[in-house]
């Protein structure tokens, strides 16, 4: 395994001058050795080509790329000693499960009895071991990408392993199972991996951090709980969370206004004081029902009520602004035309400027 250490910038087209000219916009990062991390965000974020930045696919058009200290920029996937699993299966239909899982090792001159053990510590793993000897033709496309994220962990001497939206081929009622297991093994090897996805619960439930992408620009990197509670970014609040984030307009008039209402109550950031316009964010978590004219309330007026089981969604308008609240299944909604007051100040309240938190 090995600590990676990224600095760099890409673009696919010569002499890049905006920011639109670059696939990945100057960053710089660092995957701890044996830490699991995800890369997450839209089609198009520069996920993929970050991934195969760090495997050597790709080789980056400004900076380096360097493991354990040891400047790796202008190395061959082989010589960086990565395992990558893709998005479809990358296996061979005429050999065995076990056949497949011992391929990386026995390319590398790896003991055959040391192969059996790791061959049948994967496959227990990955819940194979009854499959071992079937050949790879006869299986669905899910175990078939089973095998291949097998492949990827079986060698112990890889500096990382690198996945790239590796659940997209698995059933659906699987997809819970191999993310666990995947957590599970990562615990187990001590593997160093690195995850792209753009399905939110697949990176949340994976990673110790999570790196957030949108447009070629890492904007936030963090564990689930930091993502959620504090986004550095309108984008990671807007992308994190269903429904995401509520943005209000605001501004500071001698107070704090709120969708063209004064609004008072809690402590406020000092910077607000300075920032002009700016936009007030809060979870619909925390948005709550509030008696009329409570301190860091809005009137709303509600244009939708929906029951999805485990709570109500309450949509509402505040001025022009769209509100959502998420109140718990016990809680006796507002009805649709009702003017509700909800509160939006409070210990979870975000603040942005030019879509970067506003925190001093």
């Amino acid at each position: 395994m090995a600590r990676i250490d990224l600095d760099l910038a890409h673009a696919y087209r010569p002499n890049p001058q905006r920011d639109e000219d670059y696939a990945l916009l100057p960053l710089k990062m660092t995957f701890r050795d044996g830490g699991a991390y995800a890369l997450l965000g839209p089609s198009g974020c520069g996920k993929t080509t970050l991934l195969n930045i760090i495997s050597g696919l790709v080789t980056p058009s400004h900076g380096t790329v360097s493991f354990d200290g040891v400047d790796m920029t202008r190395h061959t996937p082989q010589l960086r000693n990565i395992a990558q699993v893709f998005q479809f299966p990358v296996i061979y239909d005429t050999m065995t499960v076990a056949e497949n899982l011992a391929f990386p090792l026995r390319n590398r001159g790896v003991a055959p009895d040391r192969i059996k053990q790791r061959v049948g510590q994967i496959a227990e793993m990955l819940e194979m071991s009854a499959q071992l000897d079937t050949r790879a033709a006869g299986l669905a496309a899910d175990a078939k990408q089973k095998i291949s994220l097998g492949r990827g962990l079986v060698r112990e001497d890889v500096s990382a392993v690198l996945f790239d939206e590796p659940l997209t081929v698995i059933d659906p009622h699987l997809k819970w199972q191999l993310r666990r297991k995947l957590k599970q093994i990562h615990h187990e090897l001590k593997l160093t991996l690195v995850y792209v996805t753009h399905d939110q619960v697949e990176a949340l439930t994976f990673a110790e951090e999570v790196v957030v992408m949108t447009r070629g620009r890492a904007v936030q990197v963090g564990s689930a709980d930091a993502l959620f509670e504090r986004p550095a970014h309108t984008f990671v609040g807007h992308f994190i969370g269903s429904p995401g984030m509520n943005f209000l307009p605001a501004r500071w008039a001698g107070g704090l206004e709120v969708a063209g209402r004064p609004l008072s109550g809690g402590t406020l950031p000092a910077a607000l004081a300075s920032a002009g316009e700016f936009k007030l964010g809060v979870r619909p978590e925390y948005v709550s029902l509030a008696a009329a004219d409570a301190p860091g309330a809005l009137p709303a007026v509600v244009s939708m009520v929906q029951d999805v089981g485990t709570y109500w969604l309450v949509t509402a308008k505040a001025g022009d602004a769209v509100l959502r609240s998420r109140l718990s299944p016990d809680t006796v909604p507002p009805r649709v035309g009702d003017t509700a007051w909800l509160t939006v100040l409070g210990t979870h309240t975000c603040f942005y400027n030019r879509n970067e938190e506003l925190i001093a």
